[in-house]
C-alpha cells in the first residue's frame, strides 16, 4: 500500500474543497503553497518511446487514484527545457513536475539556485532510497553548491543507461570464438580477428565512443573510491596513478595492435554504428541507446555482454523527475513520481527496452530485451555504475575527444595525453569548488 507523505492530508483536503481554496488563494507564492487540484507534467519523451508508454501508464494509475484531479501533460523538447529552464522556473507559471537532465551543470545548478524542491523527506518516507542503487542516487542528490552525489534529493530517476559490448554472433561462430569473460580473453578474441584480417572493434574518435572505451579500460584498474574521487571530488586524482596510466597505456596498445581502424580519429558515432550494423566489425563498445536501433536494423544474429572483467561500468541513471520550487501542487507531483517507480510502470519500461531502475527482468517476454535489461540489473545489484568520463567539469568532453584523437593518431604518448587531460580537470574542479 502506498504511504502517505507529509503533505498528503493537505492534498486530500484541497481536492475535496476546491471552491474554498480558490476563495482563499491570492496567487503568487500563496497560490504555490495552496495548490489548485490539478497536476501539470512536462516531459520530452515521444508517445512511442519506452518512457512515453511508461509515463502514460503512470498517468492512467494517477488518474484512477486521484479522480478529482485534472492532469495536464505538456510535451516539451529537450533543447527547450535545457535552454530555458532557469528563466521559466523563476516565474509562477511552472509545471508541478518535469523531466530534466541530471548533473552538476543542470539539475545541480537549479537546485543550488533554489529553483527546485527538496524531496529528501518524501524519499525517506516513500522508501525511494531502498528502490534505487546508490550509484543511481548519485545523480538525484546535490549539495548546496549543486554538486551531485550528496546532500538533498532534488530529483528521481526512473530509467538508466550503460555501455556494454555488442557483438556479431555469426562472426564469432565463423571463427570458433566464445564470449570473453576476462580482458585477456577479449584480447585473445581480438587477436583472432586481426589475424583473419578483420578489425575487431567498431569505434569512433571524433565523438564520444573512444572516450567511453578509454574510461572502461581505466575502470578495469579502478575501484569505487577512484570513481568518487574523479567524479565527486572526494580526493585529488593522480592522473599518472594505476587506473589512469594503465588504462591509457592499454588503449595505446590496442591502437598499435590494430584492434581499431587506422582512421578511427576521424570517425563519428554514426560511422561506428552503421559500420557495426552492416556487419563490417564483429564488436562495438557503446551505450544502451543503440539497442532499439540494433533491434530494428541488424540482419544477422547478435548479442551483447558486459565489458569483460570489469566490476565498474560506464553508465548512469537517465533523466530525472524534478519538482519546481514554485509548483502549486507538490504533493500531487510526489504521488506521480512515486507511481512511476511501481512495478507495473517499471515493467513497461523493461518490456519496451527502456532499462527500468526498479523493474523485474523476469517479467520481460522478449529474450533479447530480457538479456539487455538483466545486464543493467546486474550492474545495479553490485552498485557498478561509474558515470561518464566527461562529467566532472564543464567542457571536458571536447578535451577528452581531442586528447584521445592524439593518441589514436599516435602523435602523443599516453603520458602526454594524461598531462593534456589533467590541466582542464584541475582548473574546472577549482572553479566548481571555489566559485
Amino acid at each position: 500500500m502506498k504511504k502517505l507523505n507529509r503533505r498528503a492530508g493537505l492534498v486530500a483536503a484541497l481536492v475535496a474543497v476546491p471552491l474554498a481554496l480558490t476563495a482563499c488563494s491570492g496567487g503568487g507564492s500563496d497560490e504555490a503553497a495552496s495548490g489548485d487540484g490539478s497536476l501539470t507534467i512536462w516531459h520530452y519523451e515521444s508517445d512511442a518511446s519506452a518512457m512515453g508508454q511508461a509515463w502514460a501508464k503512470a498517468i492512467e494509475i494517477f488518474k484512477a487514484e486521484h479522480p478529482g484531479v485534472e492532469v495536464k501533460v505538456e510535451n516539451q523538447t529537450f533543447e527547450a527545457i535545457q535552454k530555458n529552464a532557469k528563466i521559466v522556473l523563476t516565474g509562477n507559471d511552472v509545471p508541478d513536475v518535469m523531466e530534466y537532465n541530471k548533473g552538476n551543470a543542470t539539475a545541480g545548478q537549479l537546485a543550488s539556485q533554489g529553483l527546485l524542491t527538496s524531496l529528501t523527506e518524501d524519499a525517506e518516507e516513500l522508501g525511494w532510497g531502498d528502490k534505487l542503487a546508490s550509484s543511481l542516487q548519485t545523480t538525484a542528490r546535490y549539495d548546496e553548491r549543486g554538486l551531485m552525489g550528496g546532500g538533498e534529493w532534488y530529483g528521481v530517476p526512473n530509467y538508466g543507461e550503460y555501455v556494454s559490448v555488442f557483438y556479431n554472433k555469426d562472426m564469432f561462430a565463423e571463427h570458433g570464438l566464445e564470449v570473453p569473460t576476462t580482458l585477456a580473453e577479449l584480447e585473445s578474441v581480438m587477436d583472432t580477428f586481426v589475424e583473419a584480417g578483420i578489425t575487431p572493434l567498431a569505434e569512433a574518435g571524433a565523438e564520444y565512443p573512444l572516450g567511453q572505451l578509454w574510461y572502461n579500460l581505466v575502470l578495469a584498474n579502478a575501484d569505487r573510491q577512484f570513481v568518487n574521487d574523479y567524479q565527486l571530488f572526494q580526493n585529488d586524482v593522480d592522473f599518472h596513478g594505476p587506473a589512469m596510466q594503465a588504462g591509457t597505456e592499454k588503449l595505446d596498445a590496442w591502437i598499435k595492435a590494430g584492434y581499431v581502424a587506422d582512421d578511427v580519429a576521424g570517425l563519428t558515432a554514426e560511422d561506428m554504428g552503421t559500420a557495426f550494423i552492416s556487419g563490417k566489425y564483429p564488436m562495438m563498445v557503446s551505450g544502451s541507446w543503440w539497442f532499439g536501433r540494433l533491434v530494428e536494423e541488424i540482419q544477422y544474429d547478435w548479442g551483447q555482454f558486459l565489458f569483460p572483467g570489469n566490476s565498474l561500468h560506464t553508465g548512469s541513471s537517465g533523466n530525472l523527475w524534478v519538482v519546481p520550487e514554485n509548483a502549486k501542487n507538490k504533493d500531487l507531483a510526489v504521488d506521480f513520481i512515486d507511481i512511476t517507480l511501481r512495478p507495473e510502470v517499471q515493467n513497461i519500461l523493461g518490456e519496451k527496452g527502456g532499462l527500468p531502475v526498479a523493474g523485474d527482468p523476469a517479467a520481460i517476454s522478449d529474450p533479447k530485451t530480457q538479456e539487455f535489461t538483466k545486464a543493467f540489473a546486474d550492474i545495479n545489484a553490485t552498485d557498478g555504475l561509474a558515470f561518464y568520463p566527461d562529467w566532472p567539469v564543464a567542457g571536458y568532453y571536447d578535451q577528452i575527444v581531442s586528447a584521445l584523437q592524439s593518441l589514436a593518431n599516435q602523435s602523443k604518448s599516453p603520458t602526454e595525453v594524461l598531462d593534456q587531460l589533467r590541466a582542464p580537470y584541475v582548473e574546472g574542479k577549482a572553479d566548481l569548488l571555489e566559485g
